[in-house]
C-alpha cells in the first residue's frame, strides 16, 4: 500500500470517528458500522432527508417487537 492510500484511509477513519462522536451526542443511536453505511449512501446521491426519515420508519416498525422479545430495552 502506497503512503498516499495509507493516509486517504487514515483521513477516511478520523472523518468517520468524528461523524460517530458527533452522533453519540446527538443520540442519534446509530452504530459505527451503520453509520459508515449511511455515508458512503449519501455520498453515492442518496437524499440525507429521505435516508433519514427510512431510519426512522424502520425504527417504529421494529420497536414493536424490540419490546416483546424478554430482556429488550
Amino acid at each position: 500500500m502506497s503512503s498516499k492510500e495509507a493516509d486517504r484511509i487514515n483521513a477516511a477513519q478520523q472523518t468517520l470517528d468524528t461523524l460517530y462522536e458527533i452522533s453519540q451526542l446527538l443520540n442519534t443511536q446509530l452504530d459505527k458500522e451503520t453509520l459508515a453505511t449511511c455515508v458512503g449512501m449519501i455520498e453515492s446521491g442518496v437524499n440525507p432527508e429521505a435516508l433519514a426519515a427510512v431510519v426512522q420508519e424502520l425504527r417504529r416498525e421494529a420497536a414493536p417487537a424490540q419490546n416483546a422479545q424478554p430482556g429488550a430495552r
